[in-house]
């Protein structure tokens, strides 16, 4: 991950599979976030790498389609669920997500006091299938040291608030 200050994390163990695949592959529930990496593993294991690569787009694309650093799950979601369909099961996948610039403006003024969001590196989301079982885990990394750990609760807290809201079951590891 960046440089920084990694800080704690929170796994969530999702209860129902189908549910929240079908909410990852086939809604728009995830569209906001942005994609470090995908890994979908089924006959081959196939690799994204979500940064986008510098001179592809036309400054004028860039600015018009409001494409920063990482593609965003909403372009990479078709390609990922193109992989995963079938009668088999993927043996596994693994989504890094990260939120985008807006999302953690958003995130820092919600933090209040004296977070502002330069100060946050990155706030994460990794989705992880493997043998059966799917987790979620939170992550955060800091452009400064502090020893207060709110920003870290609250991210993992508006993580948990965002799987209710989207009916997703979940149970803490």
């Amino acid at each position: 991950m960046d440089q920084g200050k990694q800080t704690d994390m929170v796994a969530l163990k999702i209860g129902d599979i189908k549910g929240f695949t079908s909410r990852l592959f086939v809604r728009d529930t995830f569209d906001e976030m942005y994609v470090r990496e995908a890994q979908v593993v089924t006959y081959n294991s196939f690799t994204i790498d979500g940064r986008i690569r510098p001179g592809f787009y036309t400054k004028d694309e860039l600015e018009a389609g409001n494409i920063g650093e990482f593609s965003s799950w909403k372009v990479i979601r078709p390609l990922c669920f193109a992989l995963i369909k079938g009668k088999k099961l993927p043996g596994s996948f693994h989504i890094e997500f990260a939120a985008g610039p807006e999302m953690v403006e958003r995130f820092a003024a919600r933090a209040g006091g004296n977070w502002r969001a330069d100060m946050i590196k990155g706030l994460y989301l990794g989705v992880r299938y493997e043998n059966g079982g799917l987790l979620c885990v939170t992550g955060t990394s800091l452009a400064v040291f502090t020893l207060d750990r709110s920003i870290e609760q609250l991210w993992d807290d508006t993580v948990k608030a965002f799987l209710k809201k989207n009916e997703i079951i979940y149970s803490e590891e």
